[in-house]
């Protein structure tokens, strides 16, 4: 798979609302991924797809999305990046914050092997 491929695929997931399919679908199993922070003692980085859907659980599980915008891939051979806009409510406070951030995908072999979030503060 070409990384158009992959990042039209994983992009148009991500439209959709399927965060995990998409990394199901196009992570490598010893994926790594990093936050630009860590939160809530989630550590900044998690390694492995089982620990990738972890983390992607507890963030669904954690805000409620109340709408969202995925923009791209934006394409080079071994990267490509996606911007995601949210308007989100944090559960635990019932603070409603807009989320801005732009995913960095490192792809190795026709998957992803490495994805980095940084956010606009």
């Amino acid at each position: 798979m070409t990384t158009q491929e992959l990042a039209t695929g994983l992009v148009n997931l991500c439209k959709e609302g399927k965060f995990h399919e998409a990394i199901e679908t196009y992570y490598a199993d010893d994926c790594v991924s990093v936050e630009a922070m860590s939160f809530n003692g989630m550590p900044r980085e998690v390694v492995g797809k089982p620990a990738i859907l972890a983390k992607s659980e507890w963030w669904g599980s954690a805000h409620e999305v109340h709408s969202a915008t995925v923009t791209g891939p934006f394409i080079s051979p071994e990267y490509f990046a996606v911007t995601f806009n949210m308007d989100v409510t944090v559960k635990a406070t019932g603070q409603r914050i807009p989320m801005s951030e732009v995913a960095l995908y490192t792809v190795a072999d026709g998957k992803i092997v490495r994805d980095e979030f940084l956010y606009a503060v």
